[in-house]
């Protein structure tokens, strides 16, 4: 729930300075990636635990993961590259889902993992969300100039 507050909080606060909507969509998913990336540092236990026990070097699946995110906020921001960004990020959105389902039959406690597949219900319309958000703002939209 947090991750949409943080999405939706900063693209409403930009657009009251009139920031140009495909900035402002990249912003705030600038930003969302820089909350969501820096939290594999420091919430590393908790997210190895949404990965099944027969992956080996799970920290460093999640470090990775961490910083393929803090590149990704970076790179929706520089035109050259925004596109392929995009298409990255996309591709990441849809492989995080099978922790995330993992996470929620088992319980994890970290997010709302620990209220089961229920969960879910919740989660995975907010990662379409996301893969949505992505879409428009790194590939849809800037491609209409």
């Amino acid at each position: 729930m947090i991750t949409l507050v943080i999405l939706l909080g900063t693209y409403i606060f930009l657009a009251l300075f009139r920031v140009k909507k495909v900035l402002r969509g990249n912003i705030s998913l600038t930003v969302l990636l820089f909350f969501t990336g820096t939290a594999h540092f420091y919430k590393t236990q908790e997210m190895s635990m949404m990965l099944p026990d027969y992956i080996s070097y799970k920290i460093e699946i999640i470090y990775i993961t961490g910083v393929l995110e803090l590149l990704g906020a970076i790179g929706i921001l520089i035109s050259k590259i925004q596109r392929f960004t995009g298409i990255c990020l996309i591709l990441m959105f849809v492989g995080f889902l099978p922790a995330n389902i993992y996470g929620a039959f088992n319980h994890v406690d970290f997010g709302g993992h620990i209220y089961g597949p229920k969960y879910l219900l919740f989660r995975i319309p907010l990662q379409l969300f996301f893969i949505w958000w992505t879409y428009r703002y790194t590939i849809k939209l800037p491609k209409k100039g």
